[in-house]
């Protein structure tokens, strides 16, 4: 082991023991979510899985890697059925059949007792996230004060999320630069999962949305965050980003203020902006690149059309 550089993962106090016996263990396993898992919001969930399973093992008396077998594994799986959604226990076995891949890789294990095992079924054809009408999404917008700096940048982030359908990730960690003209267009570039750049051109709308912003906060300096929090109460952007928890409060506040009762989120205007192409005529395979999408089946759990149509036709029922 490296002298003097201390083993840890990001936000995590303390290694679980099941999976840390000797150095060289606890040596892998930290490099399993340091230097194999980049994205920290995977990391979050993996560590928080894997721990959720070694405090498991060690209460059912499985105090080593070499005790534990395919059909712990499968029982660790069916306990967490009775409190978890399918997709979360999907991911928990996820988790721990790459931890145990990289413990075999590693030379720590033999084989992998997770390898064998099968999560739930699931299969989703529409995603859950609510969405906003296009009058709603409208009223929100047209809502927001834009005398005000604070104003200003909600309106800009909003419409960046509905024009482009960017996550709110890509959207807090853009920078002053990632705003750029080319052929006499606004353009946005966003940071995406993976280290992925993806650059989109915007909506009318949305370059003056942007550019009123930028220009009344007189953001200059290109590699700064673009949306900062407040600075307390006094109206002037500090220099910090906005985090994904910012953001949400924000939308929140914004909904509630227009009374809008849909319980919307930072995702809602993602899904939103690609209902409303998809309405307008817009085409399944330009919607999944435009919002970065691996597979025209993800995009497609983002149209929301047919909420719609099933309402019209549920109000056929005259009684």
């Amino acid at each position: 082991m490296t002298q003097g550089i201390q083993l840890a993962i990001p936000e995590t106090r303390t290694l679980p023991t099941l999976f840390t016996p000797t150095p060289a263990a606890a040596k892998k396993f930290v490099e399993f979510f340091t230097a194999n898992i980049r994205n920290p919001h995977t990391r979050k969930a993996y560590t928080w899985a894997v721990t959720e399973f070694a405090t498991w093992c060690e209460q059912h008396g499985l105090l080593s890697l070499q005790a534990i077998e395919p059909v712990h594994v499968a029982t660790y799986i069916e306990t967490l059925q009775r409190r978890l959604a399918a997709p979360s226990v999907k991911q928990h076995l996820a988790a721990i059949r790459m931890l145990f891949d990289w413990l075999v890789v590693g030379q720590v294990i033999p084989n992998n007792p997770a390898s064998s095992v099968r999560g739930p079924k699931y299969s989703m054809k529409k995603g859950k996230t609510p969405v906003l009408t296009a009058e709603e999404a409208r009223l929100l917008l047209d809502a927001i004060d834009s005398k005000t700096i604070e104003g200003l940048r909600d309106r800009a982030l909003i419409g960046l999320m509905v024009y482009t359908f960017a996550r709110i990730g890509a959207a807090i960690t853009m920078t002053v630069e990632d705003v750029f003209i080319q052929g006499r267009r606004t353009w946005v570039r966003l940071h995406e999962k993976g280290g992925k750049l993806h650059t989109m051109p915007c909506h009318h709308n949305l370059e003056e949305y942007l550019h009123a912003y930028i220009k009344t906060a007189q953001l200059t300096e290109g590699k700064t965050p673009l949306f900062r929090t407040m600075r307390g109460r006094t109206g002037l952007l500090s220099d910090q980003p906005m985090t994904q928890p910012d953001a949400y409060r924000m939308i929140r506040r914004r909904a509630e203020s227009v009374g809008i009762r849909t319980k919307i989120g930072n995702h809602s205007f993602r899904a939103t902006g690609i209902t409303e192409y998809l309405r307008n005529g817009g085409k399944l395979e330009v919607a999944q690149q435009m919002a970065n999408h691996e597979s025209a089946r993800t995009t497609g759990l983002y149209d929301r059309r047919t909420d719609q149509v099933s309402l019209d036709e549920v109000e056929r029922i005259v009684i």
